[in-house]
């Protein structure tokens, strides 16, 4: 019957042309219908933040693209693939897990509002490329970028003119010079760390993973690389603006963070040292809450430091000196609850010491208010977890040197001893030995591909799926950084075991974006991340999240099974970006196939 009315042909092809016009030429329009109440709104015009010089977006829904087929055309024929459009100029410095205003609708108890908020559904997440600002250039290379980075990379000026009295950061013409100073330490973070210094063994290679709460452009973590200290540092998005923007821009391990209302996403256990210069936390609230959380993430026998108020020594008005002194005293209160041990107390800095258990501290708390061990749980579970009003129970026995770990380096390639006593599930010594002998062998592999190692391009790298961190233990001879990531779901759990080997890393779902800024990673690592992922979210999704936080001369390699390979190549060919599959045969190893692409060749 179809056949004898060919006008309904022509009209059918009339309306699936003026279709694809609308979906993929122009797939993002500005207008949006509150009439009809079945209608997804599209893409508001961007507003303007109240801390930021350049729009930032402002997204509720998102207009639907098109899902991608698996079965896409092959690079020859490239001249036929629906590209992904660019994002609006806006966009440029886009956070969908931390958007300023979405934000606003969260409460601000606990500044819950500040923690992440991601869009929940695929019709919320934005599908189109995140473009560069207009002037970005290449990063300055490592080390040089530690001192000075291109203020078009980070168009940001209130940070230089709110800081200029503490030496945070200053603009010279067309790039920010970062003098090393901070709001604890204006006349340079040298002599800061020299007085925290005459009392931590910062040399001895014991302490070698440190947070550094509110971190400000990260120049006390930059100091701590001279002494092969690696510190994580962390800090909200917040009134000063891309603080962490800066750090990673600099080439220093950074993520946003906060202690608000979830538990940190690192492990127990994890840092021999935490570090608070004037991060504004309240640490006394909540009964010592925070502290609580700051111990579950300290190490036995690890350290606090802090610097500012309640710090007393250099106060003049003694109203202001009593208030503090009162702080300060609560302050105390909290670390004798905690078992925690004052061991030096000078301006501008107060340091304590966590014990190594909780056997002889439990004997003198009787007449203290206690706020008890924790007693159920997994104290390394820690992704969109609250934080628990308790202690994270430490062995009780006297033999400390059952948990005491080498000095670095030596601890890289010790057996971790989460390992030693069988805690995670499936990992052997032999294992964790043949894992390390593996990654250093594909090591070896990718820079034959890629000359990572040699060519000075790359600085900041992300792991995707670290397991054991022997990707990043590979690397540790050369000027590079890894960011080990380990899904939060991911059975066994090891991501303290990267840690004990004096590596960092975080929990993450690649469902949702990571808690950084669009172009903060060199090189982006990704092992069997789209097999765990394939019954979880679309790989379309996670691809567009590793293009917004990868910089735009950046590399990426994926090894995974030969067909989801193929899926993810057809996607990255939309993408733009022009990747090299290797077999199997072609690699020599029998652990997939790999993808290689490396957008500063084209």
């Amino acid at each position: 019957m179809l056949c004898s009315k060919p006008r309904f042909f022509f009209t059918l092809l009339l309306l699936f042309s003026l279709y694809y016009i609308l979906t993929t030429i122009r797939p993002i329009t500005i207008s949006s219908s509150s009439q009809d109440p079945h209608h997804h709104p599209q893409l508001q015009e961007p507003s303007i933040s109240h801390y930021s010089s350049l729009q930032e977006p402002s997204i509720s829904h998102h207009s639907s693209l098109p899902e991608p087929s698996a079965n896409q055309p092959s690079p020859s024929s490239s001249s036929s693939l629906s590209y992904f459009p660019l994002c609006p100029k806006n966009f440029t410095n886009y956070l969908p897990c931390h958007d300023p205003s979405t934000a606003r609708q969260y409460s601000i108890e606990r500044h819950y509002r500040r923690e992440r908020h991601c869009p929940d559904s695929t019709h919320e997440k934005l599908r189109c490329l995140v473009p560069k600002p207009s002037g970005y250039k290449t990063p300055f290379p490592w080390p040089d970028s530690r001192s000075y980075t291109w203020f078009k990379n980070v168009p940001f000026k209130k940070l230089a003119e709110f800081k200029k009295t503490q030496n945070w950061i200053r603009l010279e013409g067309n790039r920010f010079v970062f003098p090393g100073g901070g709001t604890s330490f204006p006349g340079g973070v040298k002599d800061y760390v020299d007085v925290i210094m005459k009392v931590l063994p910062l040399a001895s290679g014991s302490i070698r993973t440190v947070l550094d709460v509110g971190c400000g452009v990260a120049s006390f973590g930059a100091f701590l690389l001279n002494y092969n200290i690696l510190t994580m540092s962390i800090a909200p998005r917040d009134i000063h603006e891309a603080q962490v923007q800066f750090a990673l821009e600099r080439g220093l391990p950074a993520m946003l963070g906060v202690l608000s209302t979830y538990k940190l996403p690192y492990p127990s256990k994890s840092f021999d040292m935490v570090h608070c210069s004037r991060c504004l936390v309240n640490w006394t609230a909540y009964e010592g809450l925070y502290l609580m959380e700051v111990d579950r993430v300290l190490r036995p026998d690890g350290y606090w430091v802090l610097s500012g108020p309640p710090v007393t020594s250099m106060v003049k008005s003694k109203n202001q000196k009593r208030d503090l002194q009162k702080e300060m005293e609560k302050l105390n209160s909290v670390f004798r609850s905690l078992c925690w041990e004052k061991i030096a107390e000078r301006y501008p800095v107060v340091i304590w010491r966590k014990l190594s258990n909780h056997l002889q501290c439990k004997h003198n708390l009787k007449a203290l208010k206690f706020p008890g061990l924790c007693s159920s749980g997994d104290p390394d579970v820690a992704w969109y977890r609250e934080m628990e009003p308790c202690i994270t129970p430490l062995p009780n026995d006297n033999d400390t040197h059952k948990s005491l770990r080498r000095n670095w380096p030596e601890r890289l390639n010790q057996t971790p001893q989460r390992i030693r006593t069988g805690s995670i599930h499936g990992v052997t010594i032999s294992s964790f030995k043949a894992d390390t002998k593996l990654w250093q062998r594909m090591v070896v592999y990718y820079d034959t591909k890629l000359k990572f190692l040699s060519n000075g391009k790359y600085r900041n790298i992300m792991d995707m799926n670290a397991v054991l961190g022997g990707f990043a233990a590979a690397l540790i001879k050369y000027p590079v950084w890894v960011m080990n990531v380990v899904p939060f779901d991911l059975k066994p759990n090891t991501l303290g075991v990267v840690f004990d080997r004096g590596l960092i890393g975080t929990y993450m779902n690649w469902c949702e974006a990571f808690s950084t800024y669009p172009r903060t990673y060199d090189l982006i690592h990704a092992n069997g991340v789209f097999s765990l992922y394939l019954d979880k979210c679309h790989m379309v999704d996670i691809l567009l999240e590793m293009q917004r936080i990868l910089r735009p001369k950046g590399a990426v390699i994926i090894r995974d099974r030969s067909d989801v390979l193929i899926k993810v190549k057809a996607i990255t060919n939309r993408m733009r970006w022009h990747g090299i599959m290797y077999s199997e045969e072609d690699n020599g190893f029998d652990h997939g196939t790999i993808l290689i692409v490396d957008n500063s060749v084209k």
